[in-house]
């Protein structure tokens, strides 16, 4: 087995002590990105959908780094600080991946870090 830590600058830098990915031989698992501008470190100014919109570019970075696209992605989990906000972060989701549609599971939590209104992770197969 062979573990490779991913970084791109295209992405926040970790808030913890994590990795933005792993690489896993032929699979990546994705760090929970949330709506941090990867300039300024800071949230993104706006509602859930300003915030989900950077979400999807965080990860979309993430996987590019690590040689992956889009159409490879097999599951995402979407946390979501209030439910009512589903339908608008699910038009952001399916305009991001298009025809694509990996397995997924959207859940409620009571927080999330930095006061985001969501946040995603994904697995993806780089094979």
């Amino acid at each position: 087995m062979s573990l490779q830590a991913i970084h791109t600058d295209q992405a926040p830098q970790a808030v913890g002590a994590y990795s933005q990915a792993i690489k896993c031989d032929d699979m990546l698992y994705t760090s929970g990105q949330i709506g941090l501008n990867p300039n300024t470190g800071e949230m993104v100014a706006g509602d859930v959908a300003s915030q989900a919109q950077q979400v999807v570019k965080n990860l979309t970075a993430v996987i590019e780094q690590a040689g992956g696209s889009l159409n490879q992605i097999v599951k995402v989990t979407i946390f979501l600080e209030d439910m009512a906000d589903f339908t608008e972060v699910n038009q952001i989701y399916a305009a991001w991946l298009g025809e694509h549609k990996p397995a997924r599971s959207t859940v409620a939590v009571a927080a999330l870090p930095l006061a985001a209104k969501v946040e995603m992770d994904c697995v993806v197969a780089l094979s």
